[in-house]
């Protein structure tokens, strides 16, 4: 058994631990291996073992990789996906448009229509979940949720008819206690029903949250997708490629 199959292993056990815990069913929780740093190679391999929905944090980085894995991205049999779920700045929308499955970090109104007028000129309608800050670090990414971004995000996102709201994504805080954590997955599950309530022609149904350090919280509180990366392939190299 390989490194990365053991791992799987232990993390499927884990994530099925928690969801009984929880109550819920294993099918409902949907888990993203993140690939950000690791080659090619490893996502082919983690292919194999039968994960299809991969997460990257950079254009650039993907972009170098991308050919590697054009042929099981369009295999007949368990296509794999690949989201973007790093920060996308506005010049980059293009680019994303044309390289990804979908893009899990929509965070302002003008990345939004970026990555529509994008998605249009190559003929896409792309899945997107919306960023949400949750958590008080500075350098976090997302939405402030009671701002007046996030209100006029939520009403124009039914107009931008090249891209489909699927949901919502949010980082938790880096090592708090449990109930801060907990507090924080829970309040994006709150805000994804008062946001559902209030805007109708919105999929909201995607809870993305959790990640190798947390996930059986984000689990407890409701999370849909986990995003998982160290847990799976081991420790991470720090990246080194060009900046974005």
């Amino acid at each position: 058994m390989s490194f990365l199959s053991e791992n799987l292993e232990r993390l499927e056990d884990a994530i099925a631990d928690a969801c009984r815990k929880a109550g819920r069913r294993r099918e409902d929780v949907e888990l993203m291996a993140v690939s950000k740093t690791y080659p090619a190679k490893a996502i082919a391999e983690a292919a194999e073992l039968g994960l299809a929905l991969f997460g990257e944090n950079r254009v650039q980085e993907f972009t170098a990789k991308a050919a590697d894995l054009q042929s099981l991205r369009l295999r007949d049999e368990k296509p794999i996906r690949v989201h973007l779920i790093g920060h996308l700045q506005s010049n980059k929308a293009g680019k994303a448009a044309e390289l990804f499955d979908a893009v899990d970090a929509v965070d302002s109104l003008r990345v939004a229509q970026r990555l529509n007028d994008a998605a249009g000129k190559v003929g896409k309608r792309i899945p997107i979940l919306l960023e949400v800050k949750l958590s008080p670090e500075e350098t976090k990414e997302g939405l402030e949720p009671e701002s007046q971004e996030a209100a006029q995000l939520l009403e124009v996102l039914p107009d931008l008819l090249h891209l489909e709201t699927r949901g919502l994504m949010t980082i938790g805080p880096w090592g708090a206690p449990e109930d801060v954590t907990r507090a924080c997955f829970r309040s994006l599950r709150e805000w994804r029903d008062r946001w559902s309530a209030k805007h109708s022609k919105l999929n909201l149904d995607v809870l993305s949250m959790g990640m190798s350090g947390d996930f059986p919280l984000a689990i407890a509180e409701g999370a849909t997708r986990i995003r998982v990366g160290t847990a799976l392939f081991g420790k991470r190299a720090p990246y080194t490629g060009p900046p974005e």
